[in-house]
């Protein structure tokens, strides 16, 4: 064989090479430009996903402050509720001890007894005062 049929052997077989890779490289570059168009879409993914976040963090921001205020709020509530309950239950006993002498007075058919001074005397709340007032001018009317 003669040097000038080897040559045209081997240009015979580097093209039916390349005849033959060519469908292979026309997949590989498909396949490489649908990648480059799903890397556009994962990376406006990316992005949305993060101004999703910073949106959830500015928000949590928010409701922790809000959540703050609304328990200072009930804090509040529950402190003026304890000192209303708290005063309504020394009402309650000093309106008892006071049923407790109309009673005895309106049965015994003379006056109220008077009872017996404790040994912590406690001041009266102004509410209280204004009720034995209208308790001892209802009986002298």
């Amino acid at each position: 064989m003669s040097m000038a049929m080897m040559e045209w052997l081997l240009e015979a077989a580097l093209v039916a090479g390349i005849v033959a890779a060519l469908p292979a490289a026309l997949r590989l570059e498909r396949a490489l430009s649908g990648l480059s168009k799903d890397k556009s879409a994962v990376m406006d993914s990316v992005r949305g996903f993060a101004d999703a976040t910073k949106q959830a963090e500015a928000s949590i921001v928010r409701l922790r402050a809000t959540a703050d205020s609304a328990a200072r709020s009930v804090a509040e509530q529950v402190q003026a509720a304890s000192a209303l309950r708290d005063d309504l239950r020394f009402l309650t006993e000093r309106a008892g001890v006071a049923a407790d002498r109309l009673d005895t007075g309106l049965r015994g058919g003379g006056r109220a007894a008077t009872p017996e001074p404790s040994a912590n005397p406690v001041p009266r709340a102004r509410a209280e005062q204004e009720l034995l007032r209208a308790i001892s001018r209802s009986r002298s009317a």
